[in-house]
Protein backbone atom coordinates (compact mmCIF):
# COMPACT_ATOMS: atom_id res chain seq x y z
CA UNK A 1 0.00 0.00 0.00
CA UNK A 2 0.80 3.68 -0.85
CA UNK A 3 1.32 5.12 2.96
CA UNK A 4 1.52 8.78 4.24
CA UNK A 5 3.39 9.72 7.42
CA UNK A 6 1.77 12.82 8.77
CA UNK A 7 3.79 13.83 11.66
CA UNK A 8 5.57 17.00 13.80
CA UNK A 9 8.68 15.61 13.17
CA UNK A 10 10.57 12.69 12.02
CA UNK A 11 10.76 11.41 15.88
CA UNK A 12 12.25 7.64 17.42
CA UNK A 13 8.66 6.52 16.53
CA UNK A 14 8.01 7.81 13.23
CA UNK A 15 11.38 6.21 12.04
CA UNK A 16 10.82 2.98 14.13
CA UNK A 17 7.47 2.87 12.01
CA UNK A 18 8.97 3.57 9.09
CA UNK A 19 11.31 1.08 9.27
CA UNK A 20 8.88 -1.56 9.77
CA UNK A 21 6.38 -0.60 7.43
CA UNK A 22 8.82 0.03 4.56
CA UNK A 23 10.42 -3.71 5.11
CA UNK A 24 6.51 -5.36 5.21
CA UNK A 25 6.65 -3.86 1.47
CA UNK A 26 4.87 -0.79 1.77
CA UNK A 27 5.85 2.65 -0.52
CA UNK A 28 6.02 5.23 2.72
CA UNK A 29 5.88 8.93 2.08
CA UNK A 30 7.02 11.37 4.82
CA UNK A 31 5.06 15.18 5.20
CA UNK A 32 5.49 17.06 8.26
CA UNK A 33 2.63 19.31 9.81
CA UNK A 34 3.27 22.59 8.28
CA UNK A 35 0.01 23.76 8.02
CA UNK A 36 -3.51 22.69 6.68
CA UNK A 37 -2.81 23.42 3.01
CA UNK A 38 0.62 22.02 2.99
CA UNK A 39 -1.17 18.50 4.24
CA UNK A 40 -3.94 18.62 1.61
CA UNK A 41 -1.39 19.39 -0.68
CA UNK A 42 0.76 16.55 -0.22
CA UNK A 43 -2.57 14.07 0.29
CA UNK A 44 -3.38 15.66 -3.66
CA UNK A 45 0.14 14.38 -4.55
CA UNK A 46 0.96 11.38 -3.03
CA UNK A 47 -2.79 10.12 -2.98
CA UNK A 48 -2.01 7.65 -0.26
CA UNK A 49 -4.27 4.20 0.32
CA UNK A 50 -3.87 5.63 4.19
CA UNK A 51 -2.58 7.97 6.47
CA UNK A 52 -1.27 7.20 9.33
CA UNK A 53 0.09 10.21 12.28
CA UNK A 54 2.72 8.83 14.23
CA UNK A 55 3.38 11.75 16.46
CA UNK A 56 0.65 15.14 15.67
CA UNK A 57 -0.02 18.39 18.44
CA UNK A 58 -2.84 19.23 16.08
CA UNK A 59 -5.65 18.27 14.70
CA UNK A 60 -5.81 16.72 10.99
CA UNK A 61 -7.69 18.95 8.53
CA UNK A 62 -11.23 17.75 7.85
CA UNK A 63 -10.81 18.08 4.13
CA UNK A 64 -8.46 15.27 5.00
CA UNK A 65 -10.12 12.66 7.24
CA UNK A 66 -12.88 13.17 5.14
CA UNK A 67 -11.96 11.22 2.07
CA UNK A 68 -9.23 9.43 3.56
CA UNK A 69 -8.57 7.32 6.74
CA UNK A 70 -6.30 8.57 8.99
CA UNK A 71 -4.94 6.39 11.47
CA UNK A 72 -3.65 8.08 14.69
CA UNK A 73 -1.28 6.80 17.56
CA UNK A 74 -2.38 8.15 20.87
CA UNK A 75 0.27 7.43 23.73
CA UNK A 76 -2.90 6.43 26.12
CA UNK A 77 -5.09 3.68 26.95
CA UNK A 78 -8.85 2.99 25.43
CA UNK A 79 -10.90 6.04 25.94
CA UNK A 80 -8.20 8.40 26.71
CA UNK A 81 -7.96 11.55 25.50
CA UNK A 82 -6.49 14.90 25.74
CA UNK A 83 -2.83 16.27 24.91
CA UNK A 84 -0.22 15.54 27.87
CA UNK A 85 -1.38 11.44 28.54
CA UNK A 86 1.93 10.52 29.15
CA UNK A 87 2.76 12.90 31.87
CA UNK A 88 -0.38 12.53 33.28
CA UNK A 89 -0.14 8.29 34.03
CA UNK A 90 3.88 9.14 35.18
CA UNK A 91 2.27 12.12 37.50
CA UNK A 92 -0.73 9.37 38.89
CA UNK A 93 1.54 6.39 39.40
CA UNK A 94 -0.53 4.64 37.15
CA UNK A 95 0.64 0.83 37.18
CA UNK A 96 -0.70 0.33 33.34
CA UNK A 97 -0.64 2.60 30.49
CA UNK A 98 -0.81 1.85 26.81
CA UNK A 99 -1.38 3.04 23.07
CA UNK A 100 -4.21 3.44 21.08
CA UNK A 101 -4.44 3.72 17.31
CA UNK A 102 -7.61 5.66 16.28
CA UNK A 103 -9.46 6.89 13.25
CA UNK A 104 -9.65 10.66 13.14
CA UNK A 105 -12.97 12.13 12.91
CA UNK A 106 -14.43 15.69 14.33
CA UNK A 107 -13.68 14.69 17.65
CA UNK A 108 -10.20 15.03 18.89
CA UNK A 109 -9.18 11.75 19.94
CA UNK A 110 -12.50 10.16 20.18
CA UNK A 111 -12.57 8.13 16.61
CA UNK A 112 -13.28 4.54 16.05
CA UNK A 113 -10.66 2.53 17.55
CA UNK A 114 -8.54 0.15 15.32
CA UNK A 115 -6.07 -1.15 18.03
CA UNK A 116 -4.51 -0.97 21.00
CA UNK A 117 -1.94 -2.27 23.19
CA UNK A 118 -0.81 -1.93 27.08
CA UNK A 119 2.20 -1.94 29.09
CA UNK A 120 3.41 -2.16 32.62
CA UNK A 121 4.83 1.14 34.03
CA UNK A 122 8.53 1.60 34.76
CA UNK A 123 9.39 4.40 37.24
CA UNK A 124 11.02 6.13 34.88
CA UNK A 125 11.92 9.64 32.73
CA UNK A 126 8.82 10.25 29.94
CA UNK A 127 11.64 10.31 27.75
CA UNK A 128 12.55 6.69 28.26
CA UNK A 129 9.45 5.01 28.70
CA UNK A 130 8.38 7.22 25.28
CA UNK A 131 11.57 5.50 23.74
CA UNK A 132 10.60 1.89 24.99
CA UNK A 133 7.37 0.74 26.12
CA UNK A 134 5.49 3.57 24.18
CA UNK A 135 7.36 3.09 20.95
CA UNK A 136 7.17 -0.69 21.47
CA UNK A 137 3.39 -1.09 22.41
CA UNK A 138 2.15 1.72 19.13
CA UNK A 139 4.52 -0.62 16.68
CA UNK A 140 2.50 -3.43 17.47
CA UNK A 141 -0.62 -1.47 17.36
CA UNK A 142 -0.28 0.21 14.47
CA UNK A 143 1.25 -3.50 12.37
CA UNK A 144 -2.09 -4.67 13.49
CA UNK A 145 -4.24 -1.78 12.34
CA UNK A 146 -2.14 -1.74 8.82
CA UNK A 147 -2.94 -5.69 8.74
CA UNK A 148 -6.65 -4.83 9.68
CA UNK A 149 -7.07 -2.25 7.23
CA UNK A 150 -5.29 -3.77 4.48
CA UNK A 151 -8.08 -6.75 5.18
CA UNK A 152 -11.03 -4.63 4.14
CA UNK A 153 -12.94 -7.07 6.69
CA UNK A 154 -12.31 -5.30 9.83
CA UNK A 155 -14.55 -2.87 11.15
CA UNK A 156 -12.91 -0.33 13.71
CA UNK A 157 -14.19 -0.60 17.20
CA UNK A 158 -16.41 2.98 18.01
CA UNK A 159 -15.46 4.30 21.63
CA UNK A 160 -17.85 3.46 24.42
CA UNK A 161 -17.61 4.93 27.69
CA UNK A 162 -20.20 2.86 29.14
CA UNK A 163 -17.77 -0.11 28.66
CA UNK A 164 -16.19 -1.52 31.50
CA UNK A 165 -12.79 -2.20 29.88
CA UNK A 166 -12.89 1.31 29.14
CA UNK A 167 -10.40 2.77 31.43
CA UNK A 168 -9.41 6.04 29.92
CA UNK A 169 -11.58 9.32 30.21
CA UNK A 170 -10.75 12.86 28.84
CA UNK A 171 -8.11 15.22 30.88
CA UNK A 172 -6.93 18.53 31.10
CA UNK A 173 -4.01 19.52 30.05
CA UNK A 174 -1.29 19.39 32.21
CA UNK A 175 0.17 23.03 33.16
CA UNK A 176 3.16 24.04 35.29
CA UNK A 177 1.29 24.42 38.38
CA UNK A 178 0.72 21.13 38.47
CA UNK A 179 4.07 19.98 38.30
CA UNK A 180 5.46 22.58 40.85
CA UNK A 181 7.98 21.03 43.48
CA UNK A 182 7.60 22.46 46.91
CA UNK A 183 10.91 21.75 48.08
CA UNK A 184 10.01 22.09 51.99
CA UNK A 185 7.38 19.47 52.05
CA UNK A 186 7.57 17.30 48.83
CA UNK A 187 9.39 13.97 49.36
CA UNK A 188 11.94 12.43 47.26
CA UNK A 189 9.70 10.31 44.91
CA UNK A 190 6.97 12.66 44.64
CA UNK A 191 10.14 15.31 43.18
CA UNK A 192 11.13 12.37 40.97
CA UNK A 193 7.89 11.96 39.60
CA UNK A 194 7.11 15.54 38.71
CA UNK A 195 10.37 15.77 37.05
CA UNK A 196 10.39 12.47 35.28
CA UNK A 197 7.09 13.28 33.88
CA UNK A 198 8.28 15.98 32.25
CA UNK A 199 11.54 14.62 30.93
CA UNK A 200 12.28 15.19 27.33
CA UNK A 201 9.75 18.18 27.32
CA UNK A 202 8.84 20.73 28.93
CA UNK A 203 10.36 20.43 32.13
CA UNK A 204 9.45 21.14 35.45
CA UNK A 205 9.49 25.15 36.17
CA UNK A 206 11.43 25.78 39.23
CA UNK A 207 14.41 28.40 40.62
CA UNK A 208 17.74 28.45 41.21
CA UNK A 209 19.99 30.82 42.81
CA UNK A 210 17.41 33.66 41.03
CA UNK A 211 17.30 32.33 37.63
CA UNK A 212 14.12 30.98 36.39
CA UNK A 213 14.72 27.53 34.78
CA UNK A 214 13.48 24.18 33.77
CA UNK A 215 14.76 20.87 35.47
CA UNK A 216 15.47 17.76 33.01
CA UNK A 217 17.28 14.44 33.49
CA UNK A 218 16.74 13.77 37.59
CA UNK A 219 17.88 10.62 39.88
CA UNK A 220 17.97 9.66 43.18
CA UNK A 221 21.11 9.88 45.31
CA UNK A 222 21.47 8.01 48.72
CA UNK A 223 24.12 9.20 50.09
CA UNK A 224 24.37 13.13 50.26
CA UNK A 225 21.87 15.18 52.22
CA UNK A 226 21.40 19.38 53.12
CA UNK A 227 19.08 22.00 53.73
CA UNK A 228 16.27 21.17 51.44
CA UNK A 229 16.31 23.21 47.73
CA UNK A 230 19.73 23.70 48.21
CA UNK A 231 22.75 22.59 45.64
CA UNK A 232 24.65 20.24 47.93
CA UNK A 233 27.32 18.58 45.18
CA UNK A 234 28.33 18.82 41.88
CA UNK A 235 29.80 15.81 39.90
CA UNK A 236 31.06 16.48 35.72
CA UNK A 237 27.89 18.04 34.33
CA UNK A 238 25.13 17.17 37.43
CA UNK A 239 24.29 19.36 40.39
CA UNK A 240 22.54 17.37 43.22
CA UNK A 241 20.11 19.35 45.44
CA UNK A 242 18.51 18.07 48.28
CA UNK A 243 15.28 16.86 49.58
CA UNK A 244 13.22 16.69 52.87
CA UNK A 245 14.63 13.35 52.68
CA UNK A 246 17.57 12.93 50.79
CA UNK A 247 18.40 14.14 47.52
CA UNK A 248 18.70 14.00 43.51
CA UNK A 249 20.75 15.09 41.35
CA UNK A 250 19.81 17.08 38.18
CA UNK A 251 21.99 15.98 34.62
CA UNK A 252 20.16 19.33 31.93
CA UNK A 253 18.58 22.47 32.82
CA UNK A 254 16.71 25.34 30.47
CA UNK A 255 16.73 28.85 31.47
CA UNK A 256 12.98 30.43 31.03
CA UNK A 257 13.43 32.99 28.01
CA UNK A 258 13.48 36.41 28.96
CA UNK A 259 11.01 38.66 26.62
CA UNK A 260 12.85 39.49 23.62
CA UNK A 261 16.01 37.67 24.84
CA UNK A 262 17.52 34.58 22.81
CA UNK A 263 15.36 31.07 22.89
CA UNK A 264 17.20 29.45 25.60
CA UNK A 265 17.86 25.60 25.57
CA UNK A 266 18.85 22.50 27.12
CA UNK A 267 22.38 22.63 29.12
CA UNK A 268 24.02 20.78 31.23
CA UNK A 269 22.89 21.87 34.41
CA UNK A 270 26.77 22.28 35.76
CA UNK A 271 27.37 24.12 32.51
CA UNK A 272 23.97 26.08 33.01
CA UNK A 273 24.87 26.96 36.09
CA UNK A 274 28.70 27.58 35.78
CA UNK A 275 28.74 31.53 37.61
CA UNK A 276 27.24 29.96 40.72
CA UNK A 277 28.59 27.36 42.06
CA UNK A 278 31.96 27.88 43.06
CA UNK A 279 31.27 27.28 46.31
CA UNK A 280 29.73 24.02 45.62
CA UNK A 281 32.15 21.07 46.36
CA UNK A 282 32.79 18.84 43.33
CA UNK A 283 32.34 15.15 44.34
CA UNK A 284 34.63 12.76 42.11
CA UNK A 285 33.04 9.62 41.03
CA UNK A 286 35.05 6.35 40.68
CA UNK A 287 34.04 5.02 37.29
CA UNK A 288 35.66 1.37 38.46
CA UNK A 289 33.95 1.49 42.21
CA UNK A 290 31.92 -1.74 42.53
CA UNK A 291 29.47 0.75 44.60
CA UNK A 292 27.18 3.79 43.47
CA UNK A 293 24.23 2.43 41.69
CA UNK A 294 21.95 4.93 44.08
CA UNK A 295 24.06 7.88 42.23
CA UNK A 296 24.29 9.77 39.26
CA UNK A 297 27.03 8.24 36.92
CA UNK A 298 27.79 8.87 33.48
CA UNK A 299 30.41 6.29 33.00
CA UNK A 300 30.99 2.72 34.77
CA UNK A 301 32.78 -0.06 34.65
CA UNK A 302 31.92 -4.07 35.65
CA UNK A 303 34.34 -6.35 35.25
CA UNK A 304 32.56 -10.02 35.81
CA UNK A 305 35.28 -13.10 35.43
CA UNK A 306 37.29 -11.92 32.39
CA UNK A 307 34.58 -9.77 30.77
CA UNK A 308 34.63 -6.26 31.24
CA UNK A 309 31.20 -4.27 30.80
CA UNK A 310 31.94 -0.37 30.09
CA UNK A 311 28.66 1.74 30.12
CA UNK A 312 28.34 5.73 28.89
CA UNK A 313 24.67 6.59 29.85
CA UNK A 314 24.89 10.34 28.29
CA UNK A 315 21.63 11.95 28.34
CA UNK A 316 20.22 11.82 24.63
CA UNK A 317 23.15 10.24 23.73
CA UNK A 318 24.99 13.43 22.78
CA UNK A 319 28.80 13.37 24.17
CA UNK A 320 31.14 16.78 24.19
CA UNK A 321 34.25 16.90 24.63
CA UNK A 322 34.97 16.33 28.23
CA UNK A 323 32.60 13.51 28.13
CA UNK A 324 34.64 11.89 24.98
CA UNK A 325 38.22 12.48 27.07
CA UNK A 326 36.86 11.25 29.99
CA UNK A 327 35.31 7.87 28.31
CA UNK A 328 38.80 7.35 26.88
CA UNK A 329 40.45 7.45 29.57
CA UNK A 330 38.10 4.88 31.49
CA UNK A 331 38.54 2.53 27.86
CA UNK A 332 42.30 2.95 27.92
CA UNK A 333 41.94 1.97 31.81
CA UNK A 334 39.72 -1.07 31.08
CA UNK A 335 42.27 -2.31 28.12
CA UNK A 336 45.12 -2.02 31.16
CA UNK A 337 42.78 -4.57 33.36
CA UNK A 338 42.72 -8.53 33.70
CA UNK A 339 40.04 -8.70 30.68
CA UNK A 340 39.72 -10.80 27.52
CA UNK A 341 36.00 -9.33 25.79
CA UNK A 342 35.15 -5.77 26.50
CA UNK A 343 31.71 -4.82 26.12
CA UNK A 344 30.42 -1.36 25.31
CA UNK A 345 27.44 -1.26 26.66
CA UNK A 346 26.15 2.31 26.03
CA UNK A 347 23.17 3.61 27.79
CA UNK A 348 20.01 2.17 28.34
CA UNK A 349 18.05 4.69 26.47
CA UNK A 350 20.82 5.28 23.41
CA UNK A 351 24.14 4.18 22.31
CA UNK A 352 25.68 7.36 21.06
CA UNK A 353 24.28 10.46 19.12
CA UNK A 354 28.09 11.83 18.65
CA UNK A 355 29.12 15.13 18.72
CA UNK A 356 26.91 17.44 21.43
CA UNK A 357 25.45 20.01 19.61
CA UNK A 358 23.49 21.53 22.46
CA UNK A 359 26.66 22.09 23.85
CA UNK A 360 28.86 23.34 20.94
CA UNK A 361 25.71 25.98 20.23
CA UNK A 362 26.97 27.15 23.60
CA UNK A 363 30.07 28.18 23.31
CA UNK A 364 31.83 31.45 21.99
CA UNK A 365 33.08 30.17 19.07
CA UNK A 366 31.15 26.61 17.96
CA UNK A 367 33.82 26.66 15.25
CA UNK A 368 35.87 25.84 17.32
CA UNK A 369 33.69 23.78 20.25
CA UNK A 370 32.73 21.54 17.07
CA UNK A 371 36.36 20.97 16.29
CA UNK A 372 37.77 19.74 19.57
CA UNK A 373 34.51 17.78 19.91
CA UNK A 374 35.04 16.05 16.94
CA UNK A 375 39.17 15.55 17.73
CA UNK A 376 38.00 14.00 20.71
CA UNK A 377 35.40 11.59 19.10
CA UNK A 378 38.40 10.63 17.02
CA UNK A 379 40.66 10.35 19.72
CA UNK A 380 38.22 7.47 21.53
CA UNK A 381 37.49 5.68 18.38
CA UNK A 382 41.13 5.48 17.60
CA UNK A 383 41.74 4.22 21.36
CA UNK A 384 39.07 1.36 20.45
CA UNK A 385 40.18 0.48 17.15
CA UNK A 386 44.36 -0.31 18.03
CA UNK A 387 43.16 -1.78 21.61
CA UNK A 388 45.24 -5.44 20.82
CA UNK A 389 45.38 -6.73 24.05
CA UNK A 390 41.03 -7.47 23.85
CA UNK A 391 38.00 -8.55 21.69
CA UNK A 392 35.99 -5.93 21.66
CA UNK A 393 31.42 -5.54 21.78
CA UNK A 394 29.25 -3.17 20.91
CA UNK A 395 26.45 -4.04 22.75
CA UNK A 396 23.41 -1.63 21.03
CA UNK A 397 20.64 -1.38 23.85
CA UNK A 398 19.07 1.72 22.57
CA UNK A 399 19.13 3.45 18.99
CA UNK A 400 21.99 5.16 17.96
CA UNK A 401 22.69 8.18 15.15
CA UNK A 402 25.54 10.14 12.94
CA UNK A 403 28.98 9.51 14.96
CA UNK A 404 27.31 7.24 17.14
CA UNK A 405 26.95 4.85 14.44
CA UNK A 406 31.02 5.22 13.57
CA UNK A 407 31.66 4.47 17.19
CA UNK A 408 30.02 1.50 17.61
CA UNK A 409 32.03 0.14 14.22
CA UNK A 410 35.36 0.64 15.96
CA UNK A 411 34.34 -2.85 18.02
CA UNK A 412 35.11 -6.39 16.64
CA UNK A 413 31.57 -7.59 17.04
CA UNK A 414 28.24 -5.52 17.21
CA UNK A 415 24.96 -6.95 18.68
CA UNK A 416 21.39 -4.75 19.13
CA UNK A 417 18.25 -5.07 20.24
CA UNK A 418 15.76 -5.86 17.64
CA UNK A 419 13.97 -2.72 18.25
CA UNK A 420 17.40 -0.41 17.85
CA UNK A 421 17.17 2.00 14.43
CA UNK A 422 20.24 3.22 13.51
CA UNK A 423 20.78 6.54 11.41
CA UNK A 424 24.51 6.01 9.75
CA UNK A 425 24.51 9.46 8.39
CA UNK A 426 25.18 13.00 9.20
CA UNK A 427 24.10 14.83 6.01
CA UNK A 428 20.68 16.04 7.60
CA UNK A 429 23.13 18.52 9.80
CA UNK A 430 23.90 20.69 7.25
CA UNK A 431 25.87 18.51 5.18
CA UNK A 432 28.45 17.67 7.55
CA UNK A 433 30.94 15.10 6.01
CA UNK A 434 31.62 12.99 9.37
CA UNK A 435 34.57 11.74 11.19
CA UNK A 436 34.97 9.10 13.65
CA UNK A 437 36.71 6.89 10.56
CA UNK A 438 33.86 6.16 8.98
CA UNK A 439 35.84 5.97 5.58
CA UNK A 440 37.67 3.26 7.35
CA UNK A 441 35.10 1.67 9.55
CA UNK A 442 32.23 1.25 7.09
CA UNK A 443 33.92 -0.38 3.73
CA UNK A 444 34.75 -3.07 6.55
CA UNK A 445 31.12 -4.10 6.89
CA UNK A 446 29.42 -3.20 3.57
CA UNK A 447 30.18 -3.11 -0.06
CA UNK A 448 30.40 0.83 -1.70
CA UNK A 449 27.11 0.68 -2.96
CA UNK A 450 25.40 -0.02 0.07
CA UNK A 451 28.06 2.37 2.02
CA UNK A 452 26.67 5.22 -0.35
CA UNK A 453 22.95 4.42 0.23
CA UNK A 454 23.52 4.74 3.83
CA UNK A 455 25.62 7.76 4.24
CA UNK A 456 23.76 9.94 1.45
CA UNK A 457 20.18 8.71 1.51
CA UNK A 458 19.61 9.76 5.48
CA UNK A 459 17.03 7.34 6.06
CA UNK A 460 16.63 5.18 9.24
CA UNK A 461 17.54 1.48 9.05
CA UNK A 462 16.08 -1.02 11.73
CA UNK A 463 18.70 -3.61 13.34
CA UNK A 464 17.20 -6.22 11.05
CA UNK A 465 18.21 -4.41 7.94
CA UNK A 466 21.34 -3.47 9.16
CA UNK A 467 21.66 -7.74 9.77
CA UNK A 468 20.83 -8.12 6.26
CA UNK A 469 23.64 -5.98 4.89
CA UNK A 470 26.23 -6.55 7.54
CA UNK A 471 26.28 -3.07 9.13
CA UNK A 472 26.16 -5.29 12.88
CA UNK A 473 26.48 -8.76 13.51
CA UNK A 474 22.85 -9.76 14.97
CA UNK A 475 20.03 -8.49 16.91
CA UNK A 476 17.65 -10.11 19.56
CA UNK A 477 14.03 -9.50 19.96
CA UNK A 478 14.45 -9.43 23.61
CA UNK A 479 13.52 -6.70 26.50
CA UNK A 480 16.51 -5.06 28.17
CA UNK A 481 17.16 -7.35 31.01
CA UNK A 482 17.12 -10.43 28.38
CA UNK A 483 19.63 -8.56 26.11
CA UNK A 484 22.28 -7.90 28.65
CA UNK A 485 22.17 -11.71 29.37
CA UNK A 486 21.94 -12.55 26.11
CA UNK A 487 25.30 -10.01 25.83
CA UNK A 488 26.90 -11.94 28.90
CA UNK A 489 26.30 -15.40 27.10
CA UNK A 490 27.81 -14.26 23.59
CA UNK A 491 30.94 -13.07 25.74
CA UNK A 492 31.36 -15.57 28.13
CA UNK A 493 31.39 -17.69 25.35
CA UNK A 494 33.74 -15.82 23.08
CA UNK A 495 36.09 -16.01 26.65
CA UNK A 496 35.90 -19.78 26.59
CA UNK A 497 36.57 -20.31 23.18
CA UNK A 498 39.55 -22.79 22.20
CA UNK A 499 40.50 -20.52 19.00
CA UNK A 500 40.06 -17.16 21.51
CA UNK A 501 43.78 -16.42 21.04
CA UNK A 502 43.69 -17.38 17.36
CA UNK A 503 40.51 -14.74 16.98
CA UNK A 504 43.04 -12.14 18.90
CA UNK A 505 46.01 -12.78 16.75
CA UNK A 506 43.69 -12.30 13.64
CA UNK A 507 42.75 -8.81 14.72
CA UNK A 508 46.43 -7.88 15.11
CA UNK A 509 46.98 -9.29 11.90
CA UNK A 510 44.58 -7.17 10.46
CA UNK A 511 44.96 -4.07 12.08
CA UNK A 512 49.21 -4.28 11.14
CA UNK A 513 47.85 -5.45 7.28
CA UNK A 514 44.99 -2.46 7.26
CA UNK A 515 47.45 0.15 8.50
CA UNK A 516 50.19 -0.83 5.97
CA UNK A 517 48.02 -0.17 3.67
CA UNK A 518 46.63 2.86 4.25
CA UNK A 519 47.45 4.54 7.85
CA UNK A 520 44.42 5.51 10.49
CA UNK A 521 45.77 8.90 10.16
CA UNK A 522 45.45 9.53 6.69
CA UNK A 523 41.73 8.39 6.88
CA UNK A 524 41.51 10.92 9.77
CA UNK A 525 43.41 13.85 7.54
CA UNK A 526 41.18 13.09 4.87
CA UNK A 527 38.18 13.64 6.76
CA UNK A 528 39.21 16.55 9.13
CA UNK A 529 39.67 18.58 5.92
CA UNK A 530 35.95 18.00 4.93
CA UNK A 531 35.07 18.39 8.50
CA UNK A 532 37.29 22.00 8.29
CA UNK A 533 34.86 23.19 5.47
CA UNK A 534 31.89 22.73 7.17
CA UNK A 535 32.83 24.02 10.26
CA UNK A 536 34.99 26.87 9.06
CA UNK A 537 34.01 27.47 4.98
CA UNK A 538 31.92 29.65 3.65
CA UNK A 539 29.01 27.10 3.36
CA UNK A 540 27.18 27.88 6.84
CA UNK A 541 24.57 24.76 6.45
CA UNK A 542 26.09 23.27 9.26
CA UNK A 543 25.64 26.18 11.94
CA UNK A 544 22.41 27.07 10.48
CA UNK A 545 20.83 23.51 10.56
CA UNK A 546 22.69 22.68 14.41
CA UNK A 547 20.95 26.46 15.24
CA UNK A 548 17.49 25.06 14.25
CA UNK A 549 18.24 21.44 15.60
CA UNK A 550 19.11 23.51 19.02
CA UNK A 551 16.32 25.76 19.34
CA UNK A 552 13.66 23.48 18.27
CA UNK A 553 12.79 25.85 15.50
CA UNK A 554 9.44 24.18 13.85
CA UNK A 555 10.02 22.80 9.87
CA UNK A 556 9.33 24.86 7.21
CA UNK A 557 9.37 22.42 4.66
CA UNK A 558 9.44 18.67 4.69
CA UNK A 559 12.74 17.61 3.38
CA UNK A 560 12.87 15.50 -0.25
CA UNK A 561 14.36 12.65 0.58
CA UNK A 562 11.52 12.17 3.19
CA UNK A 563 8.60 13.36 0.90
CA UNK A 564 8.73 11.10 -1.98
CA UNK A 565 5.93 12.57 -3.08
CA UNK A 566 7.94 15.81 -3.85
CA UNK A 567 10.64 14.85 -5.80
CA UNK A 568 9.04 15.27 -9.25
Amino acid sequence: MKILFLTHSFNCLTQRLFAELTQCGHELSVEFDISDAVTCEAVGLFQPDLIIAPFLKRAIPEAVWRDHTCLIVHPGIVGDRGPSALDWAIMNDLPEWGVTVLQANAEMDAGDIWAAEVFPMRFAKKSSLYRHEVVEAATRAVLAAVMRFESGAYQPVPLDYSRADVRGRLHAPIRQSDRSIDWQHDNTHTILRKIHAADGFPGVLDELFGEACYLFDACREESLRGKPGTIVAKRNNAICRATIDGAIWLGYLKHKQEQDSEPAFKLAAATALQNHLADVPEIPDDPFAQSGTGTYREIWFEQKNDVGYLHFNFYNGAMDTAQCERLREVYLETTSRDVRVIVLMGGSDFWSNGIHLNHIEHTASPADESWRNINAMNDLVHAIITSDRQLTIAALQGNAGAGGVFLSLAADYIFARASVILNPHYKSMGNLYGSEYWTYLLPRRVNAIQANSLTQNRLPVSAQKAREIGLIDDCFALNPEEFKEKITSIAETLVADPGFFSLLKQKQQQRQYDEQKKPLQSYRDEELRRMQLNFYGFDPSYHVARYHFVHKIPHGWTPRYLARHRRL
